[in-house]
C-alpha cells in the first residue's frame, strides 16, 4: 500500500534567492563596519553602555561583538568567529571579522554572475592552502632563530593597539618571559609553549607597572587558617579532590541508637575519621593542614588550578 508522503507543516515563510543572500552578505557587511573603524594602532575605541548602564571602553573586536547582542543568523556567524579567533588565537578578532566579510561580498558578486557557490569555495580553499604554503616558505621564521628582541618587538606590536600602549615596553618583557618560561618538549621532539600554563592574577590597589612575573603557580586564595606559617621550604604539596571535613553519614543511612551515650562515640568517630585522613597526609611528608603541624592549607582552589599544580609538581589527584 503506497502513502502519500505529506509535507511537514511548518509554521512562518520560508525565503530564498539572490535577494535574501544579499540581505544576509549586507548583514555581515553592516557588523564588520561596527569593528572597521578600531582596527590597527590609530583605531578608535568604543563605548558601550549595556541594560544596567555599565560603561565599557575597549577597541577589542571579540568584545565590541559579544555585547552589540546581534540576533541576524547570519551576523551571528561572524560574532562566534571573533569568539574563536580570540579564544584559540588570542589577538586579530577585528581583522578576521573585517576579511570574512570580504570574501562575503566579492563571493556575492560572483554569484550573481552565475557562479556556482560550491565553485566559489573551492577557489577559496585553493587559495588559503597556496597562501598558507607560501608564509610557510617564503616568510615564516622560526621562534628559535628569532632571539627574545624580535618576540619583544612581536608583542608591543600585539600591544599598540590595546590600552596598554603606553606601557608596551614593561609588558612586552614581561608576556615574553612568561611565554618562554613554560616551553617544553612533546614525545615527539616538537617544541610547544601552552599558553593555558600561564595564570594571570588580577588585584586592585596598584598601579599596572607594579605587575611582576612569578616563577612558579600563583593562586588567587589565602591561607585556611590565620594561625598557618606564610612560608613553608621545603615544601612537598598534596593535592585532594576530597573533602577534609567533619565526615558525615550519606543520605538514606539510619542508625538506631538506644543508649544516648553511643551517639557521642558515633560523634567522635566522625571527628576522628577526618583526623586520620589528615595524619596519614602529615605522615607522607606534606606540609597541608593542620596549625599544628606547621603546615599550610588552601580550601577551595579550582580545578583548573588544581591541575596547572599538578602538572608543575608531578603529582597526581
Amino acid at each position: 500500500m503506497a502513502i502519500a508522503a505529506q509535507a511537514p507543516d511548518i509554521l512562518g515563510e520560508r525565503q530564498s534567492g539572490q535577494d535574501v543572500r544579499t540581505q544576509n552578505v549586507m548583514a555581515c557587511q553592516a557588523v564588520a563596519n561596527i569593528v572597521k573603524s578600531s582596527l590597527g594602532p590609530v583605531g578608535l575605541d568604543k563605548m558601550l553602555v549595556d541594560d544596567i548602564g555599565d560603561v565599557t571602553i575597549t577597541n577589542d573586536g571579540a568584545t565590541i561583538l559579544k555585547m552589540l547582542e546581534v540576533e541576524h543568523p547570519a551576523a551571528k556567524v561572524l560574532v562566534e568567529l571573533a569568539e574563536l579567533q580570540d579564544r584559540e588565537v588570542g589577538d586579530g578578532t577585528t581583522s578576521v571579522v573585517i576579511v570574512a566579510a570580504e570574501f562575503l561580498k566579492r563571493a556575492n558578486d560572483l554569484v550573481r554572475n552565475k557562479i556556482h557557490p560550491t565553485s566559489i569555495i573551492s577557489g577559496f580553499r585553493l587559495a588559503m592552502r597556496e597562501a598558507c604554503k607560501y608564509v610557510e616558505e617564503k616568510l615564516a621564521v622560526k621562534v628559535e632563530k628569532l632571539g627574545k628582541d624580535s618576540l619583544v618587538n612581536c608583542a608591543k606590536t600585539s600591544m599598540s593597539s590595546k590600552l596598554i600602549a603606553g606601557d608596551s615596553d614593561f609588558f612586552a618583557n614581561l608576556v615574553v618571559e612568561a611565554v618562554l618560561a613554560v616551553k617544553m618538549t612533546n614525545a615527539r621532539g616538537e617544541v610547544r609553549y601552552p599558553i593555558k600554563g600561564i595564570n594571570v592574577l588580577k588585584a586592585h590597589g596598584k598601579s599596572a607597572r607594579d605587575s611582576y612575573l612569578l616563577n612558579g603557580y600563583a593562586l588567587n586564595t589565602g591561607r585556611a587558617a590565620q594561625g598557618m606559617p606564610l612560608r613553608v621550604s621545603p615544601a612537598k604539596i598534596a593535592c585532594l579532590d576530597f573533602n577534609l571535613q567533619k565526615t558525615k553519614m550519606q543520605l538514606g543511612v539510619q542508625v538506631l541508637v538506644t543508649d544516648p551515650r553511643e551517639l557521642e562515640k558515633i560523634r567522635q568517630r566522625e571527628a576522628d575519621m577526618t583526623k586520620e585522613r589528615i595524619e596519614k597526609l602529615l605522615k607522607a611528608g606534606a606540609n597541608v593542614y593542620f596549625v599544628e603541624a606547621g603546615a599550610i592549607a588552601v580550601r577551595r582552589v579550582r580545578k583548573e588550578d588544581m591541575r596547572h599544580v599538578a602538572k608543575a609538581t608531578g603529582a597526581t589527584m
